[in-house]
């Protein structure tokens, strides 16, 4: 089984509008790493927009298809969140959240004219923003004596690890970020390289005395 560790999201906040029967639909896209920013973005759009009627949302998180939430703040039950919803999915986006802000222009549309005015505005940010692939990585610390940095410096250098953070003191420390599904792999080499050893002569249980590898 192939280890999926990439996903697609938005690189910032866009947004796209719909108008119907005087009604206009104001569509906000955010890019997510928690449901905790959600009232963050609500109470921003609340101060921005205070004479709004509606404040509808929907928002995708991680990869497990099981982290959403769609909501229709006071519209008739599945005629916001769902199609806005929708659009994330369509687009095979996660990590994101859309809040659409409604006012309200007098006339009903009823529920397939709300469905469609929701489902146009997410369009509409969605359409404006601009899409990247991202990657989940894992986060180690190195440790070990200063002695050894010019060594264990090189070898990093031929590796897929990302060098986030740094320190040489007595005891040096490097934080480095690794692509998920390039984790065994990248350390069987970088062991393998630091010990100056074949790959058939590591495994995951080789230890490396002079370098502490520890999850950060």
């Amino acid at each position: 089984m192939i280890l999926r560790d990439s996903f697609l999201t938005i690189t910032g906040p866009s947004e796209g509008i719909y108008k119907e029967k005087g009604s206009k639909f104001l569509a906000y896209a955010y890019a997510i790493e928690d449901e905790s920013e959600l009232d963050f973005y609500l109470e921003l759009l609340h101060d921005e927009h205070p004479k709004a009627r509606h404040y509808c949302y929907a928002y995708k998180l991680g990869l497990d298809q099981n982290r959403y939430r769609a909501n229709d703040d006071g519209e008739p039950s599945g005629t916001a969140g769902k199609p806005i919803l929708g659009q994330i999915l369509s687009y095979e986006l996660t990590n994101l959240l859309i809040i659409v802000v409604r006012y309200f222009g007098g006339t009903k549309l009823g529920a397939s004219g709300l469905i469609q005015a929701y489902k146009e505005a997410a369009k509409e940010a969605l359409q404006a923003a601009t899409i990247i692939e991202k990657y989940i990585s894992v986060s180690y610390i190195l440790k070990f004596d200063y002695e050894h940095m010019g060594h264990i410096m090189n070898v990093l250098k031929e590796t897929e690890a990302e060098i986030t953070a740094k320190s040489f003191d007595d005891t040096c420390r490097v934080h480095i970020s690794v692509r998920q599904s390039q984790e065994n792999q990248m350390f069987h080499r970088f062991k393998a390289k630091l010990l100056q050893k074949s790959m058939e002569e590591v495994s995951a249980d080789t230890v490396v005395d002079f370098c502490t590898i520890e999850i950060d």
